[in-house]
């Protein structure tokens, strides 16, 4: 089993890369990369990120070369339209001896446009690429993982208990992000489901916004958990159709990840949705928030996708036509609440 090395690296210096960044830092020492050579002055001078205290042990760098040269074990932790572009630019200094773990919960889009609605706009498996596999298509990395779970970065900080999810087709990387990752008030789960935890970590940020529009318009826990039942039986409708089992939306990674980020305020999706919910517009949204939601643009993407596989995913597509289309909130709801639903569980 390879070893952690002197330094674990992670590229990506928001909120939840910091937090990941302190986690570690109970470990091991820890380089954080950001594109921002002030930011990176700030956090070397001030130690803090944020407004939340970094541990001593974490050093920042704009240099990706030193974080493949210092680090054997690196997480990427950036958004999902930035992160080709960032593999693209730390690939050539990787080896295969490396391993990446990425904490980045959305898809790779490549070829098609990023948001709206395009006539004739047709996305295929072919233009998607999970985190995981754009790792392996832009570099010579071979073992890679994903960081997966109900990982709210704001209570990761104040330092309250919770569980994530290593899953990776190697046993070695699960061992290793354990060893780099675990401690008293943080568990790390096993896995070897990568395309189950990867699919369930993106897809569940869509139903996060619906159920913050939902609280938005004010609305209670009856209707917030049949969209969040019914948007985990979406999610499990998209996993098998590209090729997970529902196995992975179950576990930690699944439900437990889905019902954190769909009810909390701490999350940006459910914010972006409560935000809408309570009449903002999504580009009034988008502008002030300072970190972007990621179920925005995993909306976009399965909307489409589901036309590709034919499925029956109506959360999912009333969902679009609210926060792309403008449609009344109202009607989506008396749409779904009228729809006919075959059977209750129908995955299993």
């Amino acid at each position: 089993m390879p070893e952690l090395g002197k330094m674990v690296g992670v590229v990506g210096a928001g909120s939840f890369g910091s937090a990941i960044g302190n986690l570690l830092a109970r470990n091991v020492d820890v380089l954080l990369y950001s594109r921002q050579p002030e930011l990176v002055e700030a956090i070397n001078t001030t130690h803090q990120n944020f407004g939340v205290a970094l541990s001593p042990r974490i050093r920042a760098t704009s240099h990706l070369e030193e974080i493949a040269a210092e680090c054997r074990l690196i997480i990427p932790v950036v958004p999902s339209t930035a992160f080709r572009d960032t593999l693209r630019r730390l690939g050539p200094h990787l080896r295969p001896y490396h391993i990446l773990v990425h904490a980045t919960k959305g898809f790779d889009l490549r070829d098609m446009p990023e948001s709206g609605q395009v006539e004739g706009t047709v996305i295929t498996r072919q233009n998607v690429s999970t985190m995981s596999e754009v790792i392996l298509q832009e570099s010579a990395v071979v073992r890679v993982g994903c960081l997966s779970g109900p990982n709210l970065a704001s209570e990761i900080v104040e330092g309250q208990p919770t569980a994530t999810v290593i899953a990776s087709r190697f046993d070695e990387v699960i061992r290793l992000g354990q060893r780099a990752l675990a401690g008293p008030q943080f568990h790390v789960f096993g896995s070897n489901d990568i395309l189950g935890a990867e699919l369930a970590g993106a897809l569940k940020n869509i139903i996060a916004i619906g159920s913050g529009i939902l609280r938005g318009v004010g609305l209670g826990k009856n209707m917030q958990a049949m969209l969040i039942t019914r948007g985990l039986t979406e999610m499990v409708y998209f996993g098998k159709a590209m090729g997970a089992t529902p196995r992975a939306f179950l576990g930690t990674a699944g439900i437990g990840d889905l019902v954190a980020t769909a009810t909390s305020k701490n999350s940006r999706n459910f914010t972006f949705g409560f935000r809408l919910g309570r009449g903002e517009s999504k580009a009034q949204i988008e502008a002030t928030m300072p970190e972007l939601a990621e179920g925005v643009r995993t909306l976009h993407i399965a909307y489409h996708l589901a036309a590709y596989y034919k499925l029956r995913v109506p959360v999912t597509q009333m969902l679009y036509k609210v926060v792309f289309e403008g449609l009344d909130v109202d009607k989506a709801i008396e749409y779904l609440i009228n729809y006919p639903y075959d059977i209750d569980v129908d995955f299993l």
